[in-house]
């Protein structure tokens, strides 16, 4: 258990952190310690040393010990007016956990709602189970899935678990399989897109990724699941977790992703939306791995949304997940 003692003169903390919260960073500890905090508060407190651990300075991504004393100086928070995931919100993410145990949780996240709070969010999913958990004494984001895309997302109850999940991401040991819609007819069988991605920012700010020889190596591969001249239903297992990466190679490819608003084809995505699609058509469908301390096999399936499967209904595209 934390130990926290206070000190009402000033009120300053003092926390010693348990084995359960090691290797966290400390930039991430305070925002889960100071909710309603902006990040711009968090960086400032630390580089102005007003943040210390073992009576130190520390860099935001110093990562915490067991047994660290971590000095939290008085900060000021208008908690009443700070945005909540109100009682809908909190709801629909209950209401969309698949699978839960004492060591990790998986959410069938819904479209529309972002992994975490932050770029002018003031939640996300990660936030709004702290609030429906408010005793877990532990839950942090295993990966990430865009705020547009739907399905399996893992989230980590103990800190130990989360240290096996991100060495099977690193070793490349979880099977990530997603679905998708894309323009036109696939015309083929499975097809890897090797293409190396490079972060990139437009002029307006907007957060671009394109195909670049000197961006990070990047692998897809496309399975056709069923396809018509109209639009091709995919199945993509991914070899590496790049941003954007399903929704850039989809493009590189020749075959937009339908509703994507940032990488797709206008044309295809108004004409899909005769068909009832109102979001990009980007689903995590079924995660697979071996806990490697007990050799326990997960396989994690987070169905189609109605909304897409009535897409593919009015498409009449018909599918199985291959294994």
């Amino acid at each position: 258990m934390e130990n926290t003692t206070e000190n009402k003169t000033v009120g300053v903390k003092m926390l010693e952190i348990a084995a359960e919260q090691a290797g966290q960073r400390i930039d991430n500890f305070l925002l889960t310690r100071l909710k309603g905090a902006p990040k711009s508060l968090i960086y400032r407190i630390l580089r102005k040393g007003e943040v210390r651990v073992n009576k130190g300075r520390i860099k935001p991504t110093y990562r915490l010990q067991a047994g660290d004393m971590v000095r939290i100086p008085p900060v000021r928070l208008d908690e009443s007016q700070a945005q909540k995931p109100g009682e809908r919100v909190l709801q629909r993410v209950e209401q969309s956990i698949i699978y839960e145990d004492k060591r990790l949780l998986v959410i069938n996240k819904p479209s529309g709602l972002a992994v975490h709070g932050g770029s002018g969010l003031s939640y996300g999913i990660i936030e709004a189970l702290r609030a429906l958990r408010p005793d877990a004494p532990y839950l942090e984001l295993v990966h990430r899935l865009d705020r547009e895309t739907s399905g399996c997302l893992l989230i980590a109850k103990k800190r130990s678990a989360l240290r096996l999940l991100h060495e099977l991401l690193r070793g490349n040991q979880v099977d990530k399989q997603y679905l998708t819609l894309i323009r036109g007819d696939w015309g083929g069988g499975d097809r890897a897109i090797d293409a190396p991605l490079r972060k990139n920012t437009v002029r307006s700010g907007e957060r671009m990724v394109i195909v670049s020889d000197d961006g990070k190596s990047a692998r897809s591969l496309f399975r056709p699941l069923c396809c018509h001249a109209k639009a091709s239903l995919m199945q993509i297992k991914l070899d590496t977790g790049r941003t954007h990466q399903i929704r850039v190679h989809a493009l590189h490819s020749g075959h937009p992703i339908a509703g994507d608003e940032k990488y797709g084809d206008e044309a295809f995505n108004l004409k899909m939306r005769t068909y009832g699609l109102k979001r990009m058509f980007l689903h995590a469908a079924r995660l697979t791995f071996t806990m490697p301390d007990d050799d326990q096999r997960f396989v994690v399936t987070a169905p189609l949304p109605s909304e897409l499967d009535n897409v593919l209904k009015k498409l009449d595209l018909r599918y199985r997940l291959a294994t």
